[in-house]
């Protein structure tokens, strides 16, 4: 293990600085500054040789957290990336994006700051970009046989990866114009700069997966005729469907889903011409909603300029510390301050909305009063109404399922009672052939049950082609034992 007594020397945690405010809101760059190797080896020591890792339960990927952190407290960044890559596709998305379940259940953190894991693991990776040591992994032979991802989010990627190196001819299918979902057009730049999805993608080119854009299931291609052609089928759709909020004045102008609204300011990032792009500049902002999704969308209308950005959440303030029925090693409900609520604009609580007000036409103001709990449900309390004046309202509100259309019409899949489509134990939906990984079966969660999913249904759908497989499984469908 690291440093046997580097907890009891080091006992500060210490995370990458970010940038000051107000250099960072000028650009859409990542907002941490260059990592500190030196730091990041000091911080990997603190890792105890506890025995039992109770980070392990933390993480769906099972990542061989101890063994990575040895190794980097050693300076062994080669072997540190091999154990990495060994449960995990794309430790530079997880390193970024993954709210780090695995630090909740840190040993250390009974009585200390947990270690550093997330940062500890996106320090592996860069590194291994920077040294070139992530290299393509070719098949050493082809099976002969097809597959075809639909979607190329996590889920999409991770399966396609594996399915690669397992020797099948597998095809990517994205609807728009570049690969990623939402970690293309979800995700701001400033959470995770797109460059670190190209080089990704340019490896697993070159190990044989092929993709092809702009091309959307369902309608371009029927799925009836995806499966004729192709011996497996991979539904890694996502969930997409955007839960929405229908009370008085929703039909004004100037409401907009937080999805639609991220997507257009990352094409533009992107370089790209969007016609009527949904802007904040100049704008008094109020987004509804106060998970990441909310804070993307903060982080955004601080950057194009927005006068004003108020974000309103329904529920309580969360605690800043755990509270007594959150014992560790689950993950705590903590008020957490994201890069985005450093920079700008109100957070307010126990808000509920009630109407959304206008000039006829357009939105100039939202009705909200404060929340009550009445039998187990959030209610507006009555006398206490008042208008919260808005340009723009951001309805970052979650997401509630797969799109169904094609699916129901063009195949036998069944979708359970919360929107996804439902699987069996070997992954596949209710026709054969077809497989269901990430959001589109489990409903909206984390970037490391995505990777997870797409792992596991690779195995799958290998041991379906082939009769046999050794590619892992670390979860299984409808697992619901990490959860949080």
């Amino acid at each position: 293990m690291a440093d046997p007594k580097g907890f009891l020397k080091v006992t500060d945690r210490q995370t990458a600085e970010r940038r000051p405010v107000s250099v960072r809101i000028r650009d859409w760059k990542e907002v941490y500054e260059p990592r500190d190797q030196a730091v990041v080896k000091q911080q990997a020591g603190r890792c105890m040789d506890c025995g039992i890792a109770f980070c392990h339960q933390g993480c769906p990927l099972g990542n061989l957290i101890p063994e990575w952190n040895d190794l980097t407290w050693r300076d062994q960044g080669r072997e540190a990336i091999e154990r990495l890559h060994a449960t995990n596709n794309f430790p530079e998305f997880t390193g970024r994006l993954c709210p780090a379940p695995c630090e909740s259940s840190c040993v250390l953190g009974i009585n200390q700051p947990a270690v550093t894991i997330k940062e500890i693991e996106v320090s592996i990776i860069d590194k291994a970009f920077e040294n070139n040591w992530v290299l393509p992994h070719a098949p050493e032979r082809l099976t002969g046989k097809t597959v075809a991802v639909v979607g190329s989010g996590p889920a999409g990627l991770a399966a396609a990866q594996q399915l690669t190196r397992a020797g099948h001819t597998v095809a990517v299918f994205e609807k728009d114009d570049r690969i990623g979902g939402l970690l293309r057009y979800g995700i701001p730049d400033f959470k995770m700069e797109k460059h670190h999805i190209d080089r990704r993608i340019a490896q697993m080119e070159a190990e044989g997966t092929r993709f092809r854009l702009g091309v959307n299931i369902g309608v371009d291609i029927t799925w009836t005729e995806l499966r004729s052609r192709f011996d497996a089928v991979l539904v890694a759709t996502g969930a997409p469907e955007p839960r929405d909020l229908k009370i008085a004045g929703r039909g004004l102008d100037g409401i907009e889903f937080a999805m639609r609204y991220l997507h257009q300011s990352n094409q533009a990032v992107a370089g790209d011409e969007v016609a009527n792009q949904l802007s904040a500049a100049g704008k008094h902002v109020v987004i509804l909603g106060g998970g990441d999704t909310g804070a993307d969308c903060l982080g955004t209308a601080t950057r194009q300029g927005a006068l004003s950005v108020t974000t309103l959440a329904i529920g309580n303030q969360p605690p800043s510390e755990r509270v007594e029925n959150q014992p560790w090693p689950t993950y705590p409900n903590l008020f957490e301050v994201a890069s985005a609520h450093e920079e700008f604009g109100e957070r307010k609580f126990l808000a509920s909305t009630v109407e959304f007000v206008g000039d006829g036409t357009t939105v100039t103001g939202l009705k909200v009063a404060e929340t009550e709990f009445k039998d187990g449900k959030r209610v507006p309390k009555p006398g206490t109404e008042r208008i919260i004046a808005a340009d723009m309202v951001l309805l970052a509100l979650g997401f509630t399922g797969a799109e169904q259309t094609t699916l129901a019409q063009q195949t036998s899949a069944e979708f359970d009672a919360s929107g996804n489509v439902a699987r069996s134990t070997d992954w596949q939906a209710n026709e054969e052939g077809f497989f269901v990984a990430g959001d589109a079966g489990r409903g909206q969660s984390l970037i490391v049950w995505a990777i997870a999913e797409g792992r596991s249904a690779a195995a799958a759908i290998d041991n379906f082609l082939e009769g046999v497989t050794e590619l892992p499984s670390p979860v299984k469908p409808n697992d619901r034992s990490f959860d949080f």
